[in-house]
């Protein structure tokens, strides 16, 4: 994707308080990258490689993939570890799947295996221990999957111990308001991709959008389609930092883009520092 319709790559920065944080973790880096899309259109191979070299000028204790590395064909993902092997992080990179890394039949396998080979774990409906047993992590299944179980998964866990959640898609933080979630990360919604600063997602008004539209025109805008709308549930949560109940919600925005490109909703990559 062109950075002209991507927008310049962006770092948000924010800091997590965590109850009941072990001290030793106190001050520990976590980035998050999201919605890469590596297909050869949505995007940048400099974009990519400009993440990567912001992850590791950050010297994180842990790097958390959140989901749809691929678009709809999951064989580029064999090039794109390529490059995600120069991350680099203290206790290891973490990843779950998003919707489009399960869309054909043997993509699961093609992109789990993908990153085993350049030793990034997969997590899909388990719990990881790299930052100790004081803070799992917790990876789910893709909601959209028929696999996503988080009673499976929760219930294994300490109600007094804090966690840290991978969930593709932001509207599971809905559904895991029944458990302790010290800060879930998601990706899936490319914040809406089109935003209007001080009211939000293009989206959510796509029905009087679409009605000042041409029809001939409006399949050429993707992003306006009926399809867009079915995303999300939860457009409210389409990107930033969100308190769900007691729980916390982080939604980033992903580096792909699809067309017709993004307004005031830049490509992101997220560094969270835990205290």
């Amino acid at each position: 994707m062109h950075c002209f319709l991507s927008g310049p790559l962006t770092v948000e920065k924010i800091t997590v308080k965590i109850a009941g944080l072990p001290a030793s973790l106190v001050g520990t880096k976590v980035v998050q990258l999201s919605d890469l899309h590596y297909d050869g259109l949505r995007l940048s191979e400099k974009m990519l490689a400009d993440a990567i070299a912001i992850s590791n000028e950050a010297e994180p204790d842990i790097v958390v993939l959140t989901g749809d590395y691929v678009t709809d064909d999951p064989s580029p993902i064999n090039q794109l570890v390529l490059r995600l092997k120069y991350l680099q992080s203290r206790t290891g990179i973490y990843a779950v799947l998003g919707n489009h890394d399960i869309e054909r039949h043997h993509s699961r396998w093609e992109v789990t295996n993908a990153f085993t080979r350049v030793g990034i774990e997969v997590l899909w409906n388990q719990i990881a221990y790299p930052l100790g047993a004081g803070f799992p992590l917790v990876g789910l299944a893709d909601y959209w999957s028929r696999e996503f179980n988080p009673v499976a998964v929760m219930k294994q866990l300490d109600p007094t111990i804090p966690r840290l959640v991978l969930s593709h898609n932001p509207d599971t933080a809905a559904i895991l308001q029944k458990w302790r979630v010290d800060l879930q990360l998601s990706g899936h919604t490319h914040g809406g991709q089109i935003v209007f600063p001080g009211i939000g997602p293009g989206v959510i008004y796509y029905r009087k959008i679409l009605s000042m539209i041409p029809k001939k025109m409006r399949r050429r805008l993707p992003c306006l389609s009926q399809e867009c709308i079915k995303v999300v549930k939860n457009w409210q949560w389409s990107q930033g930092l969100h308190q769900v109940q007691k729980n916390l919600l982080y939604v980033n925005r992903g580096l792909g883009t699809f067309p017709p490109g993004r307004l005031f909703c830049p490509p992101e990559i997220t560094l969270i520092t835990l205290i």
